[in-house]
């Protein structure tokens, strides 16, 4: 059996609520998502909540919350309802108990009646051997009846098996890689390896998209199908995410953070979605764009453009992907965010100066929280007070005091000629050039203004810091210089 090849698409994503969402739990929902929008197919969000101990409060309302800011939404889910209800594993047992008694009567199951002592010593033996402990060579001859009190193992049938993976072709593997591993635990719940085979059979699901860590499952899978007779789905590996250095997975120790931290810093969604889309997957040769919306996405993606090998997370890359889409937005919506940050930071000064320095802010950021940072670093002061400046810095190059002062005193006067609500930075570069154009170097009349109106070495053109600041403290500013 090579897979299901029913023209109706299903897909699944079916995370467990152990804890924050990270970006690769993100980007594998987002493929599944993705290919159920492209074939107009469906979407279902399943809850894996059969391993009570590791359940972490707060995490199923996290993942609705994860997805819903990325704007991946479902057809089928656990706050949707759906015809496959319910949408918590621990809301289905009794599927499982039904499947497990299947298995028993055909002898396709049995109940382990070891004790955790006896399979350690199985174990040490193997070890001492210099061999893989594999549980089935260790079946008890006349296994107890199963009474759900005692884990249930598959009695997998042995062999080699082969199949299709949507991304990395024609795989098999060899005896060694199948074992019979447990269905149902002591405690009356399933384990994943059981469970999700069951919900994707009920659900109809017909494309599984996965981590590549699940390959070498995918033989003891591959048994389990056959022992229930039912039809497999499509396989689609996902390539590993690499961490920036390309070495190893990116895993929560090196870094890896929960996706609402990145919403909490001012990333767009929309810029995030297309970040994660590219991580492993690309549209295809001869279409070279990077900045694509989500219609683009939808109808670009296809499954044979996405790679075998690892792909990297490149942060200064998203920062980049980021920044183009806010250069998407409307205006009033990049004004609406950009003092969202300012205000706090500058609480009592005039909006309309708070106003004037988006164009200044957003030049210099790639998310929304930049704003933040900008301003602790005191880069926006220079815009809300008067800034200390030393006479030696004033001086440009080889020039003289007296020379810079005179230089100032016309600058001075030329901005006074300027009207008071034409003080625009176009006017006020008009009049700037005019001056420095008179001279033997334009440095000598740029870089003295450019410092006494911002008191840094590095600042934005005194032309826009002397439109935002205003005409009368633009001159008090020069008059300080002088």
């Amino acid at each position: 059996m090579q897979g299901k090849t029913t023209e109706k698409v299903v897909t699944r994503f079916a995370p467990s609520p152990t804890g924050f969402m990270h970006v690769g739990s993100v980007r594998t929902a987002l493929f599944a998502w993705l290919w159920a929008r492209k074939n107009n197919g469906v979407f279902i969000l399943r809850i894996e909540d059969t391993d009570k101990k590791r359940e972490v409060e707060g995490s199923l309302e996290h993942i609705i919350a994860s997805l819903k800011w990325l704007g991946i939404n479902w057809d089928e889910g656990p706050d949707v309802g759906g015809q496959h209800a319910p949408y918590k594993q621990s809301e289905r047992l009794d599927s499982y108990q039904k499947y497990a008694k299947i298995l028993v009567e055909k002898g396709l199951a049995y109940a382990d009646s070891y004790s955790a002592e006896e399979i350690e010593i199985f174990r040490k033996k193997a070890a001492e051997e210099k061999r893989p402990f594999l549980f089935r060579e260790y079946r008890p001859q006349n296994p107890s009846a199963w009474d759900g009190t005692q884990p249930l193992r598959l009695k997998a049938d042995v062999k080699k098996y082969k199949w299709h993976d949507l991304v990395r072709g024609d795989l098999e593997a060899g005896e060694e890689a199948v074992d019979d591993f447990i269905l149902m635990k002591s405690d009356g719940y399933p384990t994943y390896n059981f469970a999700h085979i069951v919900d994707d059979h009920l659900m109809e699901v017909t494309h599984i998209f996965r981590a590549d860590e699940f390959i070498s499952s995918t033989p003891n899978y591959l048994a389990l199908y056959e022992a229930l007779g039912i039809e497999r789905p499509l396989f689609t590996t996902l390539p590993p995410i690499l961490g920036e250095a390309g070495t190893k997975k990116l895993g929560k120790r090196d870094g890896a953070k929960d996706i609402l931290d990145y919403k909490k810093e001012g990333y767009l969604p929309e810029a995030m979605l297309n970040f994660l889309v590219f991580i492993g997957w690309n549209p295809g040769e001869g279409d070279n764009r990077e900045i694509l919306t989500l219609p683009e996405i939808i109808e670009s993606f296809n499954l044979k453009h996405i790679q075998r090998g690892g792909a990297k997370f490149n942060e200064e890359k998203l920062n980049w992907i980021n920044k183009e889409h806010m250069k998407l937005l409307p205006k009033e919506e990049i004004e609406k965010n950009i003092l969202e940050w300012l205000k706090p930071a500058y609480a009592g000064f005039r909006e309309d100066i708070l106003k004037k320095l988006v164009p200044v802010v957003l030049e210099r950021i790639c998310k929304w929280s930049d704003v933040k940072d900008m301003a602790e670093r005191g880069e926006l002061d220079l815009f809300f007070k008067t800034p200390e400046i030393q006479k030696e810095k004033l001086i440009f190059k080889n020039s003289t005091p007296e020379k810079i002062s005179e230089n100032i005193k016309i600058t001075i006067q030329a901005l006074k000629n300027i009207d008071e609500n034409n003080f625009t930075a176009e006017n006020v570069r008009d009049a700037l050039m005019l001056v420095a154009n008179m001279g033997e170097s334009r440095g000598e009349v740029l870089h003295p203004v450019r410092y006494a109106l911002s008191g840094m070495d590095k600042s934005p053109d005194p032309f826009i810091i002397a439109s935002i600041i205003g005409k009368n403290e633009t001159i008090s500013r020069l008059q300080k210089a002088i």
